[in-house]
């Protein structure tokens, strides 16, 4: 126990919140990295075509082959792109499935940039702030729409793409929902419990 006492001080504290710092900038900057790739026609997705099916296809090149491709990204989700009578595939399936792709992304790069902001006030010896609790609070929230609604936002955009290009899309998404949901869900807590906190102390503070 005292062992474990020893780790708990604010010198630990702050070298991890720098650390943590660190991490978030650098997960800001491989999400926009995907992104980019996404944008690019670099993303994988399942293609069936009149003569062939591909597991691992990409817009941005002619050849599907797994060995022929380097610098892709994908998701969790399952995407089925099916060509149109010329065996091609529209730029709007193509938008369409970069535009999946951000639904997904860009609330976690808001959220890991809110985040940031905590450990950096938590390094600077900040903790129980207002400015915190929200902090947690927008990262929470982010977290949650993109675990909640992106799905939901991902079969509108596949929906719509259908109605508007020859070829057709399809796409499974929402398997890892709960593992997206649970987590994320103790940032508020922690943000409630640093609002209340604050709370407590300004009532002790117009008492004395």
């Amino acid at each position: 126990m005292k062992q474990i006492r020893k780790l708990i001080n604010k010198r630990y504290a702050k070298l991890a919140a720098r650390f943590m710092t660190f991490a978030c900038y650098l997960a800001i900057l491989i999400l926009l990295l995907t992104l980019a790739l996404s944008l690019m026609g670099r993303q994988t997705f399942y293609l069936h075509t009149s003569t062939a099916s591909y597991s691992s296809a990409i817009y941005a090149e002619k050849n599907h082959n797994p060995s022929s491709r380097s610098l892709t990204v994908y998701t969790n989700d399952d995407i089925h792109v099916w060509a149109d009578a010329d065996d091609q595939i529209d730029l709007t399936i193509q938008i369409g499935i970069s535009l999946m792709f951000a639904v997904s992304v860009v609330p976690l790069i808001f959220a890991f940039w809110f985040l940031s902001r905590v450990f950096i006030n938590i390094s600077n010896g900040q903790i129980f702030t207002e400015q915190n609790a929200f902090y947690l609070l927008y990262y929470g929230l982010l977290q949650l729409s993109a675990a909640l609604f992106a799905p939901l936002a991902k079969l509108l955009i596949a929906a719509l793409v259908n109605l508007i290009c020859d070829g057709r899309i399809a796409v499974a998404t929402g398997k890892d929902i709960l593992s997206g949901i649970i987590p994320n869900v103790a940032f508020l807590v922690a943000a409630y419990i640093i609002h209340y906190g604050i709370y407590l102390q300004d009532e002790v503070d117009h008492t004395l």
